[in-house]
């Protein structure tokens, strides 16, 4: 942000942060957003600091108290949360350009993420009514019974890329198993999950059962974690930070759900259907700017079809319309932020001089109505040793590995040489190879003949340093409760 952007967000008077049902604009500090489009400022925001996220965690930890939330019957728990996303369904709108103006993706992605998020409530609302409790076999003269409770103050600490699916992926379950929330946003991407604490309240949610603390990792996260009142962590991120969560919370004991980074391997056999292989590889890295945790970012194709699968591959990239994310027939908006496009660019000019060769790409794109924007352009590289860093780390951005194999041993020991395990996708007509080939791979999410569907009702997490624990379907919602087993003699 240039002096003169810095002085306009400046003067701003800061949105305020939501806590026991209070808007506080005064926090001793503030964050400015920017948007990734133009470079112009957003909007300056109330950060949390140490004192304000004690303050939250200990309205959290009295409205999960509360005879208002503690005692609903789940029907009446349910009722809320569908009253929620009857709220949230009236602006899906406004909330989808507001994720667009923080983090730059195109306008109907965004609109697709506020209307998944509309459905993630729905969901939870009916899993929150119908979810049943247990009774045990009995092996005496006695009744064996299992009831599910909240744990109370839940924390849950969201990313930038795609805050609006993430926020309802944690909040939803977590109410709905009947916890109290702090909700931590990323600083980059706060005004969403502003909106869904506004949103709430308006829907009858008691207050104190969900706070949204704006801040920093350093000062809002790292206080969030450590407090003693938080009785559960919810991160997902990138996986340094998540280790140190990891870290904190296990030396309190405290359990936490870690959805953390990827380098999903995408793989194409010789028999696959080519054309509609291309379009889902395409969309699986350059879908949003490359910024998923689930980017399709190894391509492995068959030896025998390398060659030209690559350069279709390569002619189709350079057709995607990179443009201002609200303008018709945008394809690909900017990077996020300034700084995470100067990381990409170093890790790409890191690969080229490691041997890689460049096919497109790899480079700002020249159109003078984007240049004060954070844009990159789909950019494909092959050559590269398969342990090289482009190929091993991370690159969260619109970079594709591309790796040729030769029989299925080879393909399957390539794909599982890393630290990552989150995501996979396989090409073929073969439906024994798919499940052997599937059950092989070392990821929690494997797509087969499609890429990046999902689902709420399915569960989702990764193997490896990609996290702990999974989010969705019925099982993430008793992953936001401990779980107490009754035993009644009847002798």
């Amino acid at each position: 942000m240039n002096q003169a952007t810095a002085q306009a967000a400046a003067n701003q008077a800061p949105a305020p942060l939501l806590i026991d049902g209070q808007w506080i604009a005064e926090s001793g500090a503030t964050l400015d957003t920017v948007n990734p489009a133009t470079g112009q400022p957003n909007r300056r925001i109330a950060a949390a600091t140490a004192a304000l996220v004690d303050q939250a965690v200990k309205s959290a930890e009295a409205a999960a108290r509360r005879p208002n939330w503690r005692d609903l019957l789940p029907h009446e728990r349910a009722r809320l949360l569908a009253k929620l996303a009857d709220r949230m369904e009236a602006q899906v709108e406004d909330t989808a350009r507001l994720q667009m103006q923080d983090n730059g993706k195109v306008l109907s992605e965004c609109r697709a993420q506020a209307r998944g998020a509309v459905a993630t409530f729905r969901y939870y609302a009916a899993a929150c009514e119908t979810m049943e409790s247990a009774m045990s076999p009995s092996r005496g003269n006695y009744m064996a019974m299992t009831t599910h409770e909240p744990y109370g103050v839940v924390a849950a600490i969201t990313p930038w890329n795609s805050p609006l699916t993430m926020e309802a992926q944690k909040v939803a379950p977590a109410l709905a198993a009947g916890n109290a929330v702090v909700l931590k946003p990323s600083e980059v991407t706060p005004s969403g999950a502003l909106a869904l604490g506004r949103m709430a309240l308006e829907a009858g949610l008691p207050p104190g059962v969900l706070n949204v603390l704006p801040g920093t990792g350093a000062q809002a996260g790292s206080a969030l974690v450590a407090h003693p009142g938080v009785r559960m962590i919810s991160f997902t991120g990138g996986t340094v930070s998540g280790r140190l969560i990891a870290q904190q919370a296990g030396s309190r004991l405290v359990p936490v759900i870690l959805e953390l980074g990827g380098k999903s391997p995408h793989i194409v056999f010789e028999d696959a259907d080519q054309d509609r292989a291309l379009k889902e590889v395409a969309g699986g890295i350059f879908e949003g700017s490359g910024q998923s945790c689930v980017a399709g970012s190894r391509l492995f194709v068959q030896r025998s079809i390398f060659d030209g699968f690559l350069r279709r591959l390569t002619e189709h990239a350079r057709t995607i319309k990179l443009g201002l994310p609200d303008v018709a027939g945008s394809q690909m908006g900017p990077i996020a932020t300034y700084g995470h496009r100067e990381k990409i660019e170093s890790m790409v000019a890191t690969a080229v001089k490691d041997g890689g060769q460049v096919h497109t790409g790899a480079r700002r794109p020249a159109d003078a109505a984007l240049q004060a924007g954070f844009y990159y352009e789909p950019t494909i590289i092959s050559g590269l040793d398969p342990n090289s860093s482009l190929a091993q780390q991370e690159v969260f951005g619109p970079v594709l590995c591309a790796i040729p194999f030769d029989n299925e041993d080879d393909l399957i020991a390539q794909a599982n040489n890393s630290e990552f395990g989150l995501a996979a996708g396989i090409w073929t007509k073969d439906s024994t190879r798919a499940w052997r080939v599937a059950r092989a791979l070392e990821a929690g999410m494997v797509w087969i003949n499609t890429y990046k569907q999902l689902s709420i009702a399915t569960p989702f997490g990764g193997y490896k340093n990609s996290g702990i624990g999974r989010e969705k379907g019925l099982s993430g919602l008793r992953a936001y409760q401990q779980s107490k087993s009754m035993i009644w003699g009847l002798g």
